[in-house]
Protein backbone atom coordinates (compact mmCIF):
# COMPACT_ATOMS: atom_id res chain seq x y z
CA UNK A 1 0.00 0.00 0.00
CA UNK A 2 1.20 3.53 -1.28
CA UNK A 3 0.87 6.21 1.75
CA UNK A 4 0.91 9.75 0.69
CA UNK A 5 1.04 12.48 2.86
CA UNK A 6 0.10 15.72 2.32
CA UNK A 7 1.97 18.91 3.96
CA UNK A 8 0.34 22.21 4.34
CA UNK A 9 2.40 22.68 7.21
CA UNK A 10 5.37 22.80 5.36
CA UNK A 11 4.09 24.11 2.59
CA UNK A 12 3.28 27.25 4.72
CA UNK A 13 5.81 27.54 7.11
CA UNK A 14 8.62 29.60 5.84
CA UNK A 15 6.36 32.47 4.62
CA UNK A 16 7.39 35.44 6.42
CA UNK A 17 6.25 38.10 4.05
CA UNK A 18 2.09 37.59 5.17
CA UNK A 19 0.61 35.46 8.00
CA UNK A 20 -1.99 32.99 6.12
CA UNK A 21 -5.30 33.81 7.84
CA UNK A 22 -6.34 30.94 10.57
CA UNK A 23 -9.65 30.75 8.57
CA UNK A 24 -7.84 30.45 5.16
CA UNK A 25 -5.90 27.51 6.20
CA UNK A 26 -8.83 25.79 8.02
CA UNK A 27 -10.88 25.76 4.75
CA UNK A 28 -7.57 24.56 2.28
CA UNK A 29 -6.83 21.49 5.60
CA UNK A 30 -10.74 20.88 5.72
CA UNK A 31 -10.70 20.42 1.72
CA UNK A 32 -7.30 18.23 2.41
CA UNK A 33 -8.84 16.21 4.36
CA UNK A 34 -11.74 15.22 2.05
CA UNK A 35 -9.04 13.88 -0.53
CA UNK A 36 -8.23 10.76 1.16
CA UNK A 37 -4.91 11.35 1.90
CA UNK A 38 -3.41 8.56 4.58
CA UNK A 39 -2.04 11.53 6.62
CA UNK A 40 -2.38 15.49 6.68
CA UNK A 41 0.76 17.16 8.44
CA UNK A 42 -0.99 20.57 9.46
CA UNK A 43 0.92 22.35 12.20
CA UNK A 44 3.37 22.77 14.68
CA UNK A 45 3.63 23.00 18.25
CA UNK A 46 7.15 24.99 18.45
CA UNK A 47 7.86 28.63 19.42
CA UNK A 48 5.74 31.31 17.53
CA UNK A 49 8.95 33.38 17.99
CA UNK A 50 10.82 30.92 15.63
CA UNK A 51 7.78 29.66 13.10
CA UNK A 52 5.50 32.34 13.72
CA UNK A 53 3.50 31.19 10.94
CA UNK A 54 2.64 28.10 12.73
CA UNK A 55 1.52 30.30 16.02
CA UNK A 56 -2.78 29.46 15.62
CA UNK A 57 -2.31 25.62 15.07
CA UNK A 58 -4.26 24.52 18.02
CA UNK A 59 -6.89 27.07 16.57
CA UNK A 60 -6.88 25.33 13.20
CA UNK A 61 -7.03 21.99 14.79
CA UNK A 62 -10.42 23.29 16.55
CA UNK A 63 -11.55 24.16 14.27
CA UNK A 64 -11.24 21.17 11.55
CA UNK A 65 -14.19 18.95 10.23
CA UNK A 66 -13.23 15.52 11.24
CA UNK A 67 -16.11 13.99 10.19
CA UNK A 68 -15.85 11.38 7.51
CA UNK A 69 -12.80 11.75 7.22
CA UNK A 70 -10.10 8.55 7.15
CA UNK A 71 -6.75 10.62 7.00
CA UNK A 72 -4.72 11.03 10.45
CA UNK A 73 -3.19 14.13 11.29
CA UNK A 74 0.46 15.06 12.07
CA UNK A 75 1.90 17.93 13.96
CA UNK A 76 5.82 18.75 14.14
CA UNK A 77 7.41 18.93 17.62
CA UNK A 78 11.12 20.03 18.45
CA UNK A 79 11.22 19.53 22.64
CA UNK A 80 9.32 18.46 25.34
CA UNK A 81 6.91 21.46 25.84
CA UNK A 82 5.65 21.17 22.59
CA UNK A 83 5.53 17.48 22.60
CA UNK A 84 3.58 17.90 25.57
CA UNK A 85 1.27 20.73 24.34
CA UNK A 86 0.00 18.67 20.98
CA UNK A 87 -0.79 15.39 23.20
CA UNK A 88 -3.61 17.02 24.68
CA UNK A 89 -5.28 16.67 21.30
CA UNK A 90 -7.31 13.85 20.67
CA UNK A 91 -7.33 14.18 17.48
CA UNK A 92 -3.99 13.97 16.71
CA UNK A 93 -2.52 10.85 15.51
CA UNK A 94 1.14 11.45 14.97
CA UNK A 95 4.30 13.25 16.64
CA UNK A 96 6.85 14.22 13.84
CA UNK A 97 10.18 14.84 15.04
CA UNK A 98 13.29 16.54 12.96
CA UNK A 99 16.32 14.52 14.17
CA UNK A 100 19.30 16.42 11.72
CA UNK A 101 22.25 13.98 10.96
CA UNK A 102 24.14 17.31 10.52
CA UNK A 103 25.59 19.22 13.60
CA UNK A 104 25.01 22.16 11.98
CA UNK A 105 21.33 22.06 11.15
CA UNK A 106 20.44 20.88 14.03
CA UNK A 107 21.29 23.24 16.06
CA UNK A 108 20.06 25.72 13.81
CA UNK A 109 16.53 24.04 13.54
CA UNK A 110 16.23 22.70 17.16
CA UNK A 111 18.94 24.86 19.03
CA UNK A 112 20.03 21.77 20.18
CA UNK A 113 23.27 19.42 19.60
CA UNK A 114 22.69 15.65 17.70
CA UNK A 115 23.20 14.26 21.36
CA UNK A 116 20.78 16.88 22.95
CA UNK A 117 18.27 16.09 20.15
CA UNK A 118 18.41 12.52 20.95
CA UNK A 119 17.49 13.25 24.79
CA UNK A 120 14.87 15.18 23.51
CA UNK A 121 13.73 12.30 21.14
CA UNK A 122 13.91 10.16 23.84
CA UNK A 123 11.35 11.70 26.41
CA UNK A 124 9.20 12.98 23.38
CA UNK A 125 9.17 9.46 22.20
CA UNK A 126 8.12 8.83 26.24
CA UNK A 127 5.17 11.32 26.22
CA UNK A 128 3.78 9.92 22.85
CA UNK A 129 3.61 6.40 24.21
CA UNK A 130 1.92 7.22 27.36
CA UNK A 131 -0.38 9.34 25.31
CA UNK A 132 -1.51 6.72 22.31
CA UNK A 133 0.42 8.71 19.85
CA UNK A 134 3.09 7.49 17.22
CA UNK A 135 6.36 9.27 16.31
CA UNK A 136 7.48 9.99 12.84
CA UNK A 137 10.88 10.54 12.87
CA UNK A 138 12.21 13.01 9.64
CA UNK A 139 16.02 12.22 9.34
CA UNK A 140 16.96 15.66 7.82
CA UNK A 141 20.06 16.24 5.81
CA UNK A 142 19.86 12.34 5.05
CA UNK A 143 21.14 12.76 1.56
CA UNK A 144 23.48 15.76 2.08
CA UNK A 145 23.86 19.07 3.84
CA UNK A 146 25.37 22.79 2.79
CA UNK A 147 27.67 23.14 5.48
CA UNK A 148 30.58 21.03 5.02
CA UNK A 149 29.28 18.61 7.60
CA UNK A 150 30.67 15.34 6.83
CA UNK A 151 27.75 13.06 5.05
CA UNK A 152 28.13 9.43 3.79
CA UNK A 153 25.79 6.71 3.35
CA UNK A 154 27.77 4.88 6.40
CA UNK A 155 26.90 8.09 8.59
CA UNK A 156 23.18 7.99 7.40
CA UNK A 157 23.22 3.68 8.41
CA UNK A 158 24.62 4.65 11.96
CA UNK A 159 21.95 7.02 12.87
CA UNK A 160 18.98 4.92 11.33
CA UNK A 161 20.62 2.10 13.12
CA UNK A 162 20.11 3.65 16.02
CA UNK A 163 17.13 5.19 15.69
CA UNK A 164 15.39 1.72 14.87
CA UNK A 165 17.06 0.37 17.56
CA UNK A 166 15.65 2.59 20.02
CA UNK A 167 11.84 1.92 19.02
CA UNK A 168 11.27 3.97 16.06
CA UNK A 169 8.66 3.08 13.76
CA UNK A 170 8.25 5.53 11.50
CA UNK A 171 11.40 6.97 9.71
CA UNK A 172 11.30 9.15 6.88
CA UNK A 173 13.99 10.08 5.27
CA UNK A 174 14.53 14.10 4.35
CA UNK A 175 16.32 15.22 1.48
CA UNK A 176 16.23 18.81 3.25
CA UNK A 177 17.99 20.68 0.22
CA UNK A 178 17.24 18.45 -2.78
CA UNK A 179 20.68 17.01 -3.50
CA UNK A 180 19.70 13.22 -3.67
CA UNK A 181 20.41 11.68 -6.55
CA UNK A 182 19.22 8.39 -7.60
CA UNK A 183 22.34 6.18 -6.71
CA UNK A 184 22.36 7.39 -3.24
CA UNK A 185 18.46 6.70 -2.92
CA UNK A 186 18.92 3.66 -4.30
CA UNK A 187 21.62 2.83 -2.35
CA UNK A 188 20.01 4.10 0.96
CA UNK A 189 16.34 2.20 0.80
CA UNK A 190 18.03 -0.77 -0.89
CA UNK A 191 20.27 -1.44 2.25
CA UNK A 192 18.14 0.33 5.14
CA UNK A 193 14.88 -1.46 4.55
CA UNK A 194 15.50 -5.13 4.66
CA UNK A 195 17.01 -5.33 8.04
CA UNK A 196 14.09 -3.80 9.58
CA UNK A 197 11.42 -5.15 8.70
CA UNK A 198 8.65 -4.20 10.74
CA UNK A 199 10.39 -0.15 10.89
CA UNK A 200 8.27 1.96 8.06
CA UNK A 201 10.53 4.03 5.95
CA UNK A 202 9.37 7.42 4.27
CA UNK A 203 10.77 9.93 1.56
CA UNK A 204 10.47 13.75 2.05
CA UNK A 205 11.91 14.85 -1.38
CA UNK A 206 12.80 18.30 -1.71
CA UNK A 207 13.43 18.60 -5.75
CA UNK A 208 13.81 20.61 -9.21
CA UNK A 209 10.88 20.18 -10.92
CA UNK A 210 12.56 18.43 -13.67
CA UNK A 211 13.89 15.77 -11.03
CA UNK A 212 11.25 14.78 -8.87
CA UNK A 213 10.50 11.68 -11.22
CA UNK A 214 13.55 10.12 -11.29
CA UNK A 215 13.80 10.40 -6.97
CA UNK A 216 10.16 9.21 -6.75
CA UNK A 217 11.10 5.96 -8.84
CA UNK A 218 14.07 5.58 -7.36
CA UNK A 219 12.81 5.44 -3.90
CA UNK A 220 9.70 3.14 -5.37
CA UNK A 221 11.71 0.75 -6.68
CA UNK A 222 14.00 0.14 -3.88
CA UNK A 223 11.03 -0.48 -1.58
CA UNK A 224 9.74 3.09 -0.08
CA UNK A 225 5.59 2.95 -0.20
CA UNK A 226 5.34 6.22 2.24
CA UNK A 227 6.02 9.74 0.18
CA UNK A 228 5.26 13.10 1.46
CA UNK A 229 4.43 15.75 -0.96
CA UNK A 230 2.88 19.48 -0.97
CA UNK A 231 0.62 20.98 -3.44
CA UNK A 232 3.00 22.40 -6.17
CA UNK A 233 5.48 22.34 -4.62
CA UNK A 234 4.78 25.00 -2.49
CA UNK A 235 7.41 25.36 0.70
CA UNK A 236 10.88 23.73 1.08
CA UNK A 237 13.35 24.59 3.30
CA UNK A 238 15.36 28.49 2.24
CA UNK A 239 18.53 27.01 2.68
CA UNK A 240 18.49 25.01 -0.25
CA UNK A 241 19.60 28.09 -1.86
CA UNK A 242 17.76 27.36 -5.10
CA UNK A 243 14.50 29.19 -5.99
CA UNK A 244 13.08 26.21 -8.09
CA UNK A 245 14.06 23.59 -5.01
CA UNK A 246 10.82 23.16 -3.49
CA UNK A 247 8.45 20.77 -2.03
CA UNK A 248 7.90 17.08 -3.74
CA UNK A 249 4.61 18.67 -5.70
CA UNK A 250 1.92 16.39 -4.49
CA UNK A 251 0.13 15.74 -8.11
CA UNK A 252 3.55 14.54 -9.53
CA UNK A 253 3.00 11.83 -6.81
CA UNK A 254 -0.40 11.54 -7.89
CA UNK A 255 0.17 11.20 -11.77
CA UNK A 256 3.34 8.43 -11.15
CA UNK A 257 1.70 6.15 -9.05
CA UNK A 258 -1.22 5.15 -11.64
CA UNK A 259 1.19 4.81 -14.27
CA UNK A 260 2.24 1.90 -12.53
CA UNK A 261 -1.63 0.43 -11.91
CA UNK A 262 -1.74 1.20 -8.41
CA UNK A 263 -4.57 2.97 -6.85
CA UNK A 264 -4.69 5.35 -4.26
CA UNK A 265 -7.90 5.42 -3.28
CA UNK A 266 -8.09 9.52 -3.46
CA UNK A 267 -10.96 11.39 -4.73
CA UNK A 268 -9.30 13.21 -7.86
CA UNK A 269 -11.75 15.85 -8.51
CA UNK A 270 -11.60 17.05 -4.44
CA UNK A 271 -7.86 17.32 -4.90
CA UNK A 272 -8.37 19.23 -8.40
CA UNK A 273 -10.49 21.47 -6.17
CA UNK A 274 -8.12 21.68 -3.24
CA UNK A 275 -5.11 22.87 -6.34
CA UNK A 276 -7.37 25.77 -7.81
CA UNK A 277 -7.62 26.57 -3.84
CA UNK A 278 -3.62 26.52 -3.37
CA UNK A 279 -3.39 30.03 -5.29
CA UNK A 280 -5.28 31.66 -3.05
CA UNK A 281 -3.58 30.05 0.17
CA UNK A 282 -0.24 30.86 -1.37
CA UNK A 283 -1.22 34.25 -3.44
CA UNK A 284 2.40 35.63 -3.97
CA UNK A 285 3.70 32.02 -5.27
Amino acid sequence: MIKVIECPRDAMQGIKKYFIDTDTKVKYINKLLKVGFHTIDFGSFVSPKVIPQMRDTATVLSKLDLGGSNSKLLTIVVNERGAKEACQFDQIDYLGYPFSISETFQLRNTNATISESLKRLCAIQEIAMKTGKELVVYVSMGFGNPYGDEWNVEIVQKWVDLLADSGIKILSLSDTIGVATRETIEYLFTNLIPPYPDVEFGAHFHTRPDEWREKVDAAFKNGCRRFDGAIKGYGGCPMAKDDLTGNMPTEKLLSFFPEHDIDLGLDIQVFAEAMAMSSSVFPLH
